[in-house]
C-alpha cells in the first residue's frame, strides 16, 4: 500500500497538509495472532462475503469516474500481463473490505501473490475513504508490485491521494532496490535507457502541477531520481477531473509498461547469493517502514485496535516481516 503503498500506505506523510482524522472509540486491543480466511470469516460485523469484498475493491466506489477508470485500467494491465504468474486473491473477507464502527472510514485490500516460478512476489492494491471532520473526504487509491530476490529489478508504485475536490497528490515510481551511486549500470538500465524522466517532465509542464516534497525525509530517500511526485491544484473540480481523464492515464500506463517489460519480464539479472541476501535485507527494511511509519500509528486511530490489528497482521504476513 502507501499503504497504502503498501507502498505508500504513506498517507499522513504524503498529504499536502496535516489531516485531522476522526478518532475511533478506544477498545481493547486483541491478542496478536495469525489470521486465516476461515477464522476471519466468522469475526466482526464488518466482514463481507468474499466476492462482495472483492467487488468493493474493483469498483473503487468512493472516487470519481475518471479516477476509477484509471485505477481499473492499471490493475487490468497488471493482471492481463501477469495473470498466469499470480495466485488468486485469498485474503480474509473482513480484510478485503473493512470499516470502522462509526461508518466514517472504510478501506479495501487486494493481494495476489506470485507463483513459485514467478519473479513477482505479490501485487497489492488498496483504497481508503475517510470522512474528514472539516467536511469532504480523504480518498487514497494505490497499486504496487513487489519482486522477489531472484531479480534486483525495481518495484512498481502508484498512488493518488485526494483530500479535496480540486487537488491531488500523485506518486508514480519504479522504486530502486539497489544503490544508484554504487551501481551505475542499474541506473542506466532502468532509468536512463528507458527515458523514465521524460514522463515526469511531461506532467510538470501542466500549469496546475508543482513538485511535491514529502515532509518525511525517509520517503524522499526510497524513491528514484525519476519519481513522479506531484501536487496538482486545478482550482476547480471539473478541471481536475479533466486532468485525471486526459493526462494521467497515458503517463501512468507508459511507466507501468516499462516496469512490466523491463522488470517483471526483463532479462535475467544473474543475482548471486550475496546479492540476494542484500536484497532481502533491504526489501524487508522498506516493508517494515511501510507498516511502522504509517499504518501502525494511524490505522488504530481510524479503525480502532481490533480492525487495525487484523489488517496490519495480514499485511505483515504478505510482506513476510
Amino acid at each position: 500500500m502507501a499503504v497504502f503503498s503498501p507502498n505508500t500506505l504513506l498517507f499522513p506523510s504524503l498529504s499536502s497538509r496535516p489531516v485531522q482524522f476522526p478518532s475511533h472509540p478506544s477498545v481493547k486491543s486483541p491478542r496478536r495472532r495469525r489470521f486465516s480466511a476461515s477464522a476471519a470469516s466468522s469475526s466482526s460485523s464488518s466482514s463481507l462475503p468474499p466476492m462482495e469484498g472483492r467487488s468493493k475493491f474493483m469498483d473503487f466506489p468512493h472516487v470519481s469516474a475518471p479516477h476509477r477508470s484509471l485505477m481499473f485500467d492499471l490493475l487490468s494491465a497488471v493482471e492481463n500481463r501477469l495473470g498466469t504468474q499470480l495466485e488468486p486473491c485469498a485474503l480474509p473477507p473482513n480484510v478485503e473490505y473493512y470499516q470502522n464502527q462509526a461508518g466514517n472510514a472504510r478501506g479495501s485490500l487486494y493481494v495476489r501473490r506470485g507463483q513459485s516460478s514467478s519473479p513477482v512476489d505479490f501485487v497489492l492494491g488498496s483504497w481508503l475513504n475517510c470522512q474528514l471532520p472539516t467536511g469532504g473526504a480523504l480518498n487514497i487509491t494505490s497499486l504496487s508490485a513487489y519482486l522477489k530476490t531472484s531479480t534486483d529489478a525495481p518495484n512498481f508504485l502508484f498512488e493518488l491521494i485526494r483530500n479535496g475536490p480540486t487537488s491531488l497528490v500523485m506518486i508514480l515510481d519504479l522504486t530502486p532496490r539497489k544503490d544508484l551511486v554504487m551501481f551505475p549500470d542499474y541506473l542506466k538500465t532502468f532509468y536512463e535507457d528507458t527515458q523514465l524522466d521524460s514522463h515526469r517532465q511531461a506532467l510538470e509542464k501542466l500549469p496546475e502541477a508543482q513538485p511535491y516534497f514529502s515532509s518525511a525525509l525517509y520517503i524522499r530517500s526510497v524513491v528514484s531520481p525519476t519519481a513522479i511526485m506531484l501536487k496538482i491544484d486545478a482550482g476547480g473540480e471539473d478541471r481536475l477531473e479533466e486532468i485525471i481523464d486526459s493526462q494521467l492515464p497515458t503517463i501512468s500506463k507508459a511507466v507501468l509498461e516499462i516496469w512490466l517489460d523491463k522488470c517483471a519480464y526483463g532479462e535475467e539479472r544473474g543475482v548471486d547469493e550475496a546479492d540476494r541476501a542484500y536484497l532481502e535485507k533491504r526489501d524487508n527494511v522498506v516493508k517494515r517502514k511501510t507498516i511502522d511509519i504509517d499504518l501502525a500509528s494511524n490505522f488504530p486511530r481510524l479503525f480502532g485496535p481490533e480492525i487495525a490489528g487484523r489488517v496490519i497482521e495480514v499485511l505483515r504476513e504478505v510482506y513476510a516481516v
